[in-house]
Formats: C-alpha cells, sequence, structure tokens
C-alpha cells in the first residue's frame, strides 16, 4: 500500500526457490521496535518470537542507519538469526555517507547485504546469505547490550528466576527479562508466573530509587547510546548536513498555508485525469459488451439468452465498462504513494485532524479508503491510542472508494457532461468532509477522551518505477475484476432470476417509501441500493440489468434519466446516498475483526445509513426549493 513504515499492516507470504532451498518468505509490518504499542508492531513481534523463524532479514535504510538500528539490536537480543540488509545504498552514496560494511558485520556478528531494491539489482548475496544462515542454524551467543551496572544487575537476577520457572526455555531467558522489565503488556500477559512477576517488582522498585526513573527509559537509553557510537564508528559523512531535495520540496508542499491548498488541488487534478483519459477506452469496453449482448440475445431456450443477454452481459458489462476509470484512479494514487507524497498528506491535515478529536496518523487509513474501504479499516493498526482507532474504523467508510466510483461515473455522464471531475471530486471532498464530522461527533458523544500524538516518518521523495507503480495499480485493480466474476456476476444473476419470475418489483417498492423524500422513490433504485450491500459497484450491475439494451455506459444513463424522470439534482441526491450509506459487507466484515464484537459493524451500518439518508433528503429537498 506504500513505501513508508506504518502502512503495511498484515503479513504477506510467498515462496521462492533458490539452490536447492525452497525458501517461505514472510513479510512483516515494518516497524521502528519491538516494543508493541500499536496492532501492526505486535503482529511483527509475535511473529518473530512465537513462531520462531529459522532466518530473520531486517532491511534498513542506509541513508539513516541511526533511527534503523534500534530494531536490529533488539532481535539481536532476542536470539533471531540475523542478516540485516542496506538498503537505498543510492541515497546514501548521494547524500556522501560512506558505510564500513564490514566493520558493521563485526560489531553485530551478523551477516551484512547492501541493496538498491527499486532498481531491482542481483539478489544473489541476499539469497546466498539466507541460504547460509538458514543452514548454519541459529546463532549460539544472543547478543547483549552493556546496560548500566544496576540495569545489568537486575536483568542477570530475573534471568534467573525465570530460567528456573515454568518460563525457562520459552523464549530467551535474559531477553525476556528485559522485556519484563520494560513492563511490555503483551508479554508480561504470557508470563503470569507469581515468582517471576514479584521479582520483576522488587527490580522495578530498586531501579526508581537509584535513578528517578523507569527502567524501559534506562534500556532504551542504553540501546540509543550502543546505536549512536556504532554508526559513528562505522559511517562517515560530510560534517555539516546538507538540504536535500525532499527537504526544499517539503518548505512548499508542507507550508502551513499552502500544503491544504494544494493537497486540493492535486486531488482534483487526479480526477480530471481519470476523466480525460478514460472516456475511449470505457467505449470500446461498452462496444464489445453490446456487441456479445447482441449475438447471444436470441438463443434457446428464451430464458437462457435472457439470462446470458439481459442478466450477466447486461450487469457485469455495465460494471465492466469502468475498469478504465477505476485502473487510472489506482494508478494516480500509486504515483503519489511511490513518490512519497501520501505521507505528506497526513502531515498536512494534521491540525484539521485534532480539531475534530484525532490526529494525522488516522488520515492515512482515509487516504487508503479512496482504493478500498477494508483496507482503510485495516491500516488503522498503526493507530496506538485505542480510542483514535475506533473512531478511525468507524468513520473510514464514509471516505470514497473505489467501488463506487462507477456509480459517479455513470451519472455524471448522463447528467453533468460539463463538469465531469468537478462533480465527482465533490464526492470525495464530502466523504472525507463527512469522515471528520462523523468523527466529530463520536469524540464527543460515544467514544470521548484525549486523541494521541502524532509522529511519523517522512519518506524522501522517489520517482515511482515503473515496474512498482504497475504492480500496485494491478494489485488494486484485480479487486475490482474479482469482484466483477464473483460477488456482481452472482448478484445480477439473482436480480435477473426475481425479475424474470417478478419477484423484483414488489421487493423494491417495500424499500421506495423510505427512499422518495430523497428524489428516487421509484422501485428500481431500492433494490439497486440493497444490491449495494454486497458490493458497491454492484449497484451498476443492477441498473444494468433491469435496463438492459441501454448500448453503453452514457446510454445507460440516459436510459435511468428517461424510464425515471430524473433531474440532475436527483442523480446528485442519488449519488450521497451511495457514498454514505452502509458500507459492503466486506467492510462490516474488517470491522468486526479489528473490533472484535459485532456491536460496532451494526453501529456503523445503522450510523451511516440515517446519515445518508438525512444528506440525500436535505439536498433534494433544499434543492427543489431552490429551483422553485
Amino acid at each position: 500500500m506504500g513505501n513508508w513504515p506504518g502502512v503495511t499492516v498484515d503479513r504477506k507470504q510467498g515462496i521462492r526457490e533458490y539452490d536447492g532451498l525452497t525458501l517461505k518468505v514472510v513479510d512483516l509490518p515494518g516497524v521502528y521496535s519491538l516494543t508493541a504499542y500499536a496492532p501492526d508492531e505486535m503482529i511483527a513481534r509475535d511473529f518473530v518470537v512465537d513462531e520462531v523463524p529459522d532466518v530473520v532479514v531486517d532491511v534498513v535504510d542506509a541513508s539513516n542507519l541511526e533511527r534503523n538500528l534500534y530494531l536490529a539490536t533488539q532481535l539481536l537480543e532476542m536470539g533471531a538469526n540475523l542478516i540485516l540488509v542496506l538498503n537505498m545504498m543510492d541515497v546514501a552514496e548521494a547524500r556522501q555517507y560512506h558505510i564500513d560494511v564490514d566493520a558493521l558485520s563485526e560489531h553485530l556478528g551478523v551477516p551484512v547485504v547492501t541493496t538498491i531494491a527499486h532498481r531491482h539489482g542481483d539478489v544473489g548475496p541476499l539469497l546466498k546469505a539466507i541460504g547460509d544462515a538458514a543452514n548454519a542454524g541459529k546463532r549460539p551467543v544472543a547478543f547483549r547490550l552493556n546496560y548500566v551496572r544496576e540495569v545489568e544487575d537486575e536483568i542477570g537476577a530475573l534471568t534467573e528466576v525465570v530460567s528456573e520457572s515454568e518460563l525457562g526455555g520459552r523464549y530467551p531467558d535474559a531477553w525476556l527479562a528485559v522485556k519484563l522489565l520494560e513492563e511490555d503488556e503483551e508479554v508480561e500477559k504470557k508470563c503470569q508466573v507469581k515468582a517471576v512477576l514479584e521479582a520483576r517488582d522488587e527490580g522495578l522498585n530498586r531501579l526508581r530509587r537509584a535513578y528517578g526513573d523507569d527502567a524501559e527509559t534506562l534500556i532504551a537509553d542504553a540501546r540509543y547510546g550502543y546505536v549512536g557510537g556504532l554508526v559513528k564508528d562505522v559511517v562517515r559523512g560530510p560534517a555539516v548536513t546538507r538540504l536535500t531535495f525532499s527537504d526544499s520540496l517539503d518548505g512548499v508542499l508542507l507550508n502551513r498555508w499552502l500544503g491544504l491548498p494544494l493537497l486540493l488541488g492535486l486531488l482534483y487534478g487526479l480526477f480530471q485525469f481519470v476523466f480525460v483519459l478514460s472516456p475511449p477506452l470505457m467505449d470500446w469496453i461498452g462496444g464489445a459488451a453490446d456487441w456479445l449482448g447482441d449475438r447471444t440475445g436470441g438463443l434457446s431456450p428464451d430464458w437462457l439468452g435472457s439470462l446470458i443477454s439481459d442478466g450477466i452481459i447486461a450487469g457485469v458489462g455495465a460494471v465492466l465498462v469502468f475498469v478504465p476509470p477505476i485502473f487510472m484512479l489506482f494508478l494516480a494514487l500509486s504515483i503519489l504513494e511511490d513518490g512519497g507524497y501520501m505521507a505528506r498528506a497526513a502531515f498536512v491535515m494534521d491540525r484539521v485532524m485534532h480539531r475534530i478529536g484525532l490526529h494525522g496518523r488516522s488520515f492515512v487509513p482515509m487516504m487508503l479508503g479512496l482504493g478500498c474501504s477494508v483496507s482503510a479499516v485495516m491500516a488503522t493498526r498503526t493507530i496506538e491510542n485505542p480510542k483514535d482507532r475506533l473512531v478511525t474504523i468507524l468513520v473510514a467508510p464514509f471516505v470514497s472508494c473505489g467501488a463506487r466510483l462507477p456509480i459517479y461515473v455513470l451519472f455524471v455522464g448522463a447528467f453533468f457532461t460539463a463538469y465531469q471531475g468537478l462533480v465527482i471530486f465533490s464526492m470525495y471532498l464530502i466523504g472525507m468532509l463527512m469522515a471528520f464530522l462523523a468523527a466529530w461527533l463520536l469524540r464527543k458523544a460515544v467514544v470521548s477522551g484525549p486523541s494521541g500524538h502524532f509522529v511519523m516518518e517522512l519518506p524522501p521523495y522517489r520517482m515511482p518505477t515503473l515496474a512498482g507503480t504497475a504492480i500496485h495499480t494491478w494489485e488494486r485493480g484485480r479487486e475490482f475484476l474479482v469482484r466483477a466474476g464473483t460477488i456482481i456476476f452472482l448478484t445480477v444473476v439473482v436480480v435477473w432470476l426475481l425479475e424474470y419470475t417478478g419477484a423484483l418489483e414488489p421487493i423494491g417498492r417495500a424499500i421506495a417509501p423510505v427512499l422518495a423524500p430523497a428524489g428516487f422513490g421509484q422501485w428500481q433504485n431500492g433494490v439497486a441500493a440493497v444490491s449495494g450491500l454486497l458490493a458497491k459497484e454492484a449497484v451498476v450491475g443492477t441498473y444494468g440489468t433491469l435496463f438492459a439494451g441501454a448500448e453503453d455506459a452514457g446510454g445507460l444513463g440516459q436510459v435511468i434519466r428517461s424510464e425515471m424522470g430524473w433531474t440532475a439534482l436527483t442523480a446528485y441526491s442519488f449519488m450521497l446516498f451511495t457514498l454514505i450509506y452502509v458500507p459492503c459487507m466486506a467492510t462490516l466484515g474488517a470491522i468486526r475483526q479489528e473490533t472484535k464484537s459485532w456491536r460496532w459493524p451494526a453501529f456503523a451500518a445503522v450510523f451511516t445509513t440515517v446519515a445518508a439518508w438525512i444528506v440525500a433528503v436535505a439536498v433534494f429537498q433544499v434543492g427543489s426549493l431552490i429551483a422553485g
């Protein structure tokens, strides 16, 4: 999802064959330390501690070793079979840093490999180091830092108590002693042995009396001191820090007054980019769907021809027409992420977010929600404060995801031909504003309390690589195609079957009176809204089935306009409703997974639907009064 720490929030894995070995590669969330404050840190730490991988590869930024080696010291303390990878060596060299790789390897006692990953250079040295480390097995002696004498004494004493208890050997004893002295809550939950905890508490009291500070601070100071001394010994660089290109650009993009207007202008330009390039491709796909529909409509028996032509091809084809703008949107987002701007957007929004009771880190999931709300909900794992995280989970679905884009494109093509980019930009802007308003209300009435602090790394600006951008675009776009071939396919078949048997209209008419005050009280709209519960793209697929025979995306919109007598105000009201109302089932499932409760998905479903109805009704009724 991005190339800065804090956006990969789950484990990913793959297989690589090398020199007779089958390597199962598990990619963990990027973290700065193994002191787990946020769920993504817990995922990384628990995997290394509990599943004991044969080899741990720690990829660090070679241009900023002092910040990145803190994690390496923690991995070494727990006895991990470590390989250190110095990535971004080109950036380090451009900044005139000269790293003594051999000296670094000797100090740490682990292999050190250099890479420039984005150039897809030779990964042979890294694979060889992994193979050698796997064959050699774990290092016989765990790495130990030299803490101040009193801390060393307490670690040694507690290590003996741990080794003599039932915890002995379950984890590296010295590492467990250090984590208990750091008062790591997650580790403590796994170590509920009375004698060990009592010994730990006595040690903590002695350290507080001696230093007037907690052990966690003393241990962290020692690690930073070791890392600082190590970097001074192995890195040579310019005496004066130079102003980098990223620093100069940030002076403009993160400016107190220019930052927000530039962000909004960039997003507006993004949607103009989408709608300038995608129409010719949409016309081609629409023409292909029409050609297939004409060829299959006459199949026998009649119900089969109707199913294939009016159901599957008309429904799924109506959705596939929107593949070009979807892929264009994901392409633009990938360029912004890989280029390094997305992290800046969080900082630009930090002041705004604080006014509603959150902080800039909550804006990162919202930006990821432009692609998929499920990704947005999962990305909240990077937020340490539980209340901030819960509020962000509940408001992230307000941000317009890629699945809603086909709905907008369908109606702007029929009702707003001169202002397509502007109208769709307004949908995304209103989605953000609704998220902010909902967050403010939830902070005041449901999840009160102070928000956490915001600290986040700003990666250097980089020129996105063609391969990286293509991969990120395809990974997101593929989800859209998979849904078109599964959820949307099944939805349009069910819609066709209910319509063919005459059962669909009564269902729609039961829902229509609720939607009438918002201007779209026809039964077809009730059916489309229900289908959108499964996947928002299914709204378009449902209209494609209900109004089978429209020639293309523009034709479908025109048919809706003529058949139901819609105006531009009606279309805008409907777009607002589909923007805000209950997120898809996959998103509700993600909320259940992240909150460990059905209470919050149910709340989200009711809260968003009520908000959608209020907004759509208000816009239609006020707009009708203004229009006379």
